[in-house]
């Protein structure tokens, strides 16, 4: 074979005789006269005709799922949809990232320097029953968090009281806290409310690792270190309602969590840079606005 290739490339421009002999018959030889080059030419356009042939067959039949690497209809269709799924998790996530902002600089508050003024009144003049304020004096809309700054409904015969409102969620009702409540813990009060300092809050001395109670039933939207509040913890209630409980030694449950009133979530401490003792500092809030917490609270 390797011979007569040889032969018809030494003589590709020219014409060659072949003769076909069988070996088993007495036949004269047959003669054939070709031509390398014509069917060398004839070969390709075979070879280039049948590769067209095939290749239309692979693309335009459902033989084309078979091939290595192609992806039919369906993954197209379920990689726009994962696309989709995609876009909305991020915008979700970018939301909810928007959400914990919010609430961290509700919970740290805005310093503003230029309300240090010549008459305001100095740190230590603000500084209360041993403990250091939380937050230095708040800017001019310090006056929205001022005592009552919204209708706390008023107690019913039964002593509690039921706040306006209620949150649907999975297709049932997620009850508002009731109030007044038992305290985050069992403690001495060492200071109060004071929304021109800034202090939106009730300090309550305990020793540390004492369990730190959910005032109502929510869900744990923030767990975090902070300078000033150390260790900190806040549940999101319905009605509007958010506790904030800080300086504690460790936090029990993690962002997402569901909580029930009266459930331990944290152990107090002495944590955070502005605290002269082991306390539970607790917040609580209505629709971005501070509460005094002891006319929530039972006891104070």
């Amino acid at each position: 074979m390797i011979s007569l290739l040889r032969e018809f490339t030494r003589r590709f421009d020219r014409s060659v005789t072949i003769l076909v002999v069988d070996d088993t018959d007495v036949h004269p030889p047959t003669p054939h006269r070709v031509r390398p080059r014509a069917m060398a030419m004839a070969l390709g356009l075979s070879m280039f005709a049948a590769s067209i042939v095939i290749s239309l067959v692979l693309v335009l039949s459902p033989l084309r799922t078979f091939l290595p690497g192609y992806a039919g209809e369906e993954v197209f269709r379920m990689a726009r949809q994962n696309d989709l799924r995609m876009q909305a998790l991020a915008d979700s996530l970018e939301r909810q990232q928007e959400y914990v902002s919010r609430i961290r600089n509700m919970i740290l508050g805005k310093v503003d320097s230029s309300a240090w003024t010549a008459a305001s009144p100095s740190l230590d003049a603000v500084v209360e029953s041993g403990e250091a304020i939380s937050q230095p004096l708040q800017s001019e809309d310090w006056q929205m968090h001022k005592q009552p700054a919204v209708s706390i409904g008023r107690l019913a015969s039964t002593g509690v009281l039921w706040p306006e409102g209620a949150s649907l969620a999975m297709g049932r009702v997620l009850a508002g806290p009731a109030f007044p409540a038992q305290p985050p813990v069992d403690g001495f009060p060492t200071r109060g409310f004071d929304a021109r300092t800034g202090h939106f809050a009730l300090d309550i001395a305990v020793e540390e690792g004492t369990p730190v109670r959910s005032v109502g039933s929510g869900y744990v939207v923030l767990v975090d270190w902070m300078h000033d509040g150390g260790q900190v913890i806040a549940v999101q209630h319905a009605a509007g309602f958010l506790s904030v409980y800080k300086h504690n030694s460790v936090a029990l449950k993690r962002a997402g969590d569901r909580v029930t009133s009266g459930e331990t979530i944290a152990r107090s401490g002495n944590s955070g840079e502005i605290t002269t003792g082991p306390h539970v500092h607790f917040e609580l809030w209505h629709n971005g606005l501070a509460q005094d917490p002891k006319d929530f609270l039972t006891g104070y």
